[in-house]
């Protein structure tokens, strides 16, 4: 598990690959304790926080679908018992493309799930505690920006994801809450992309016409400044996407 005292708790939602991976593996290298989490794929989360912990960082595991009330309250409550606390909890899971998913899934992951998943979080989180939405330009600037047909659902679920959870600012602020999100083009090697390329090929490489898109590295750097940075409430971290910046962006281009 590694030496969790005097550290930061930090959750990351869907970390056993990808972003979230990448994320927990800066976070830890600055000294935070960081508990990947996972839907099915325990034996990879298992590989990244063994990776951590070979590195001298501190990590653990916890399984739990975000999409499930019963499953994160259970998370929370397991995070709250083995550490009496959570410092920081980054919402990273998202989804909408799978196969077979239904018409309702993506509004379903990508707002209801990550609301309920900060009500929560957000009485254990002490003053100073810090939340961070994971989102992507394709969403941020959703009825701005047009957006490939088939992540559509994604766009739209997500970007009101952002907007239930800046809502909920104000509460947050009264708690001593922070709230941050980070929005990046699309990200090389994510799944998410590869999803995209299969269906839309044309869009990914669309996206690719206006430069080299960010690489997982480079946003999970990011997202892990925005974990950390003290900064007002609210701030919006961009990684990417020039074109989508071009006629001046809500918040603070990272």
């Amino acid at each position: 598990m590694g030496d969790s005292t005097e550290r930061r708790i930090v959750l990351i939602t869907g970390a056993s690959r990808g972003i979230g991976a990448e994320t927990a593996k800066v976070l830890a290298a600055g000294g935070d304790h960081v508990i990947v989490n996972y839907r099915e794929k325990r034996k990879r989360a298992e590989a990244i926080a063994e990776e951590i912990i070979a590195a001298g960082g501190s990590a653990s595991i916890a399984g739990a679908d975000i999409a499930d009330a019963e499953s994160t309250a259970a998370l929370i409550a397991g995070v709250v018992a083995a550490y009496g606390r959570l410092d920081v909890l980054v919402l990273n899971a998202s989804g909408g493309l799978e196969r077979n998913a239904g018409p309702d899934y993506a509004m379903a992951l990508n707002r209801d799930a990550q609301v309920r998943l900060v009500r929560q979080a957000a009485p254990h989180l002490p003053s100073g505690g810090r939340i961070v939405f994971v989102t992507s330009h394709q969403a941020h600037f959703h009825g701005r920006k047009p957006v490939p047909a088939d992540y559509e659902p994604i766009a739209a679920s997500k970007r009101a994801g952002e907007d239930a959870l800046r809502a909920m600012a104000p509460e947050l602020t009264a708690r001593g809450i922070g709230l941050n999100v980070v929005s990046g083009d699309m990200i090389d090697g994510t799944i998410i992309v590869r999803l995209l390329e299969r269906r839309n090929p044309d869009a990914v490489s669309a996206r690719r016409d206006h430069g080299a898109l960010p690489t997982i590295v480079e946003f999970a750097a990011v997202v892990a400044e925005a974990a950390s940075a003290a900064t007002e409430s609210g701030r919006t971290f961009y990684v990417g996407g020039p074109d989508y910046l071009a006629d001046g962006a809500e918040g603070i281009p990272a």
